[in-house]
């Protein structure tokens, strides 16, 4: 066996939602409204997203959530991309921008943290109150 780590190649839809943090109804909703994001079920009839699958939510996401387009918005926005052959190029740029942005809330958070365990200084005339 190779010393290599595997690369998962297929998600199911509770995987894709920890990856994504949206529900499972709105991936539901989103198949529904966007025709690309048409998954692969297996043999149990669940649903099976692919790397290629997941990094075009991420964008949807990226632009109904960050961007504030409309579902009809978000959808002539692609559909621009694929014309130009774009689309990969600008789901993995949301991408980044999105990891980027969710680094950023996290370092914010633990500054907070750090802040906050901080111990106070004591004032001079409390001190000198004391002696």
């Amino acid at each position: 066996m190779s010393d290599k780590a595997v690369i998962q190649e297929f998600f199911s839809i509770g995987e894709v939602c920890e990856l994504t943090g949206l529900k499972q109804h709105v991936l539901r909703y989103w198949e529904s409204q966007f025709r690309f994001l048409n998954p692969a079920k297996n043999r149990s009839g669940n649903r099976v997203y692919q790397r290629k699958e997941i990094e075009l939510i991420q964008y949807v996401k990226h632009l109904l959530y960050t961007e504030k387009y409309t579902i009809e918005g978000a959808r002539q926005k692609i559909d621009e991309h694929r014309k130009d052959g774009a689309l990969r190029a600008e789901a993995r740029g949301a991408l980044g921008a999105e990891t980027l942005a969710d680094v950023e809330r996290q370092v914010v958070e633990l500054l907070a943290v750090l802040d906050q365990s901080k111990p106070v200084p004591e004032s001079r005339e409390s001190s000198e109150e004391a002696t």
